[in-house]
């Protein structure tokens, strides 16, 4: 079975394998770890910037390796968003012109992985914030606008009329190509905004991925719900003209025969058979917003979330809920058992789980306890569990490691309380400038600490 493009959250990261290394030490050092990390994203990124190219000709040139900081969102010194909008216009040519490709006000059918697709033209190709400039696309390069792009409208529309071509739905039923918008009518100028939903950042359902037009430029960042400020006037809408993905808008629940092959199958570094068809039944039980696409043969953060998600529904919590599928999560997946992951569109219990199974993963040594901040070697690093361990919502031993080893190497500025078990903004800034201060930009100083980080932190 195959599934629809869904956005799963994966910041770029400090990885030490020899490509990363090399393009650290080379190559422009915004590059690697805008645009994804590894030497392999930057072929994603070429296509996706020729795809932007490839909606119209003449538009303005965009350098990829900008040297702006990044707009640090969520800082208290914010206040609103600086995103002022133009209003509702037709889209322009090449020449700067206004054109009428098609009926303005007509909502065309497009589906969720079309959305998401478009929208990460802009982001590779980093297209400036503007209330006046219109991209080659024919869409003006503010907010509006590039929801008005990513939907293909017939026209650039604006945070006052979006909201026609949509349908107000609930938290709960968010997915990937949705919108989050907020229209202040008493001054459109001041904290009006849009954003567009790109998927769950993990099973607390707290964070979310958002793609946006804001200053400087397009960007994709893991975001608190609703937003960082007016939070609770934002609202979510669902395109009207929505058509379901060629793999089926539903996933279908997906069951098996195979017995589960053991532990060692699982985990990092694992590339065969049972890791896509653990995957595929993940999905139908609710876990299409974890991955970006396959799922695939390799084990990646997206499987090991989505596992994690499917065992914290069963209500099961620490070592049991670790993410690596044991016999207990691969008898219920394999049988159609247990509940599905909530907030999917599912109806959550689908049967009982059986005996062996309630409240464990069958594994032995697993007792359902944290585990201890003692961990094998993840990535040849002593120690280093592993960065779905540094997520926002993740709560365990490793994350008061860090803080503390961040706290003795002179980082403590950043902790106003503790440093605890509970991951906040403080370790991120924290191991933001520590990452920064080993002469890393871009991804590679995102604030998430990767196995070069812990080498270094704990060296």
């Amino acid at each position: 079975m195959t599934s629809p493009v869904f956005e799963e959250f994966d910041p770029a990261s400090d990885c030490d394998c020899p490509g990363c290394v090399h393009w650290r030490r080379v190559g422009p050092p915004t590059l690697p770890g805008r645009f994804g990390g590894h030497p392999a994203a930057r072929g994603a990124l070429v296509v996706a910037a020729a795809a932007s190219a490839a909606l119209g000709a003449g538009g303005p040139a965009v350098a990829l390796t900008a040297s702006h900081a990044p707009h640090r969102p969520g800082d208290p010194t914010d206040g609103e968003p600086d995103t002022p909008q133009g209003t509702k216009a037709p889209l322009h040519g090449p020449a700067g012109k206004p054109v009428e490709p098609g009926t303005p006000g007509k909502a065309p059918t497009t589906t969720r992985t079309e959305i998401i697709n478009r929208a990460k033209t802009w982001v590779a190709a980093q297209v400036p914030y503007s209330m006046d400039s219109y991209w080659s696309d024919g869409y003006r390069q503010d907010c509006s606008g590039y929801v008005s792009m990513a939907w293909a409208l017939q026209s650039n529309e604006w945070t006052g009329s979006l909201d026609q071509f949509g349908v107000k739905i609930k938290k709960d039923d968010l997915q990937p190509g949705d919108i989050l918008l907020f229209h202040n009518p008493d001054n459109p100028e001041k904290g009006s905004h849009v954003v567009i939903f790109g998927g769950w950042t993990d099973y607390t359902h707290t964070y979310y991925t958002a793609y946006e037009q804001t200053p400087p430029h397009t960007r994709r960042l893991a975001t608190p719900y609703a937003y960082w400020s007016n939070s609770d006037k934002y609202v979510p809408y669902r395109y009207k003209g929505l058509a379901p993905d060629a793999a089926g808008a539903e996933a279908a629940k997906v069951t098996t025969k195979e017995a589960y092959p053991g532990a060692t199958y699982f985990g990092p570094g694992a590339d065969n058979k049972y890791v896509t068809l653990l995957g595929r039944m993940l999905v139908g039980r609710g876990a299409q917003s974890y991955y970006t696409r396959g799922p695939g043969s390799r084990w990646s953060d997206a499987d090991r979330l989505a596992t994690q998600a499917f065992q914290r529904a069963q209500g099961w919590t620490g070592a049991n809920a670790d993410g690596l599928p044991g016999p207990g999560t691969w008898e219920l997946l394999a049988t159609g058992k247990g509940k599905d992951i909530p907030g999917a569109g599912t109806s959550g219990t689908t049967g009982t789980a059986p005996p062996a199974a309630a409240g464990t993963d069958g594994t032995p040594g697993k007792t359902g306890t944290a585990a201890s901040p003692t961990s094998p070697a993840s990535h040849g690093v002593p120690g280093y569990p592993g960065r779905n361990l540094f997520r926002p919502g993740a709560d365990n031993p490793y994350v008061t490691q860090l803080g503390k080893q961040l706290v003795k190497k002179g980082y403590g500025r950043y902790y106003t309380t503790g440093p605890g078990s509970s991951w906040g903004d403080s370790d991120r800034r924290a191991v933001e400038a520590f990452q920064r201060d080993q002469g890393w930009r871009g991804g590679a100083a995102d604030g998430y600490p990767g196995p070069e980080t812990w080498r270094r932190l704990f060296a």
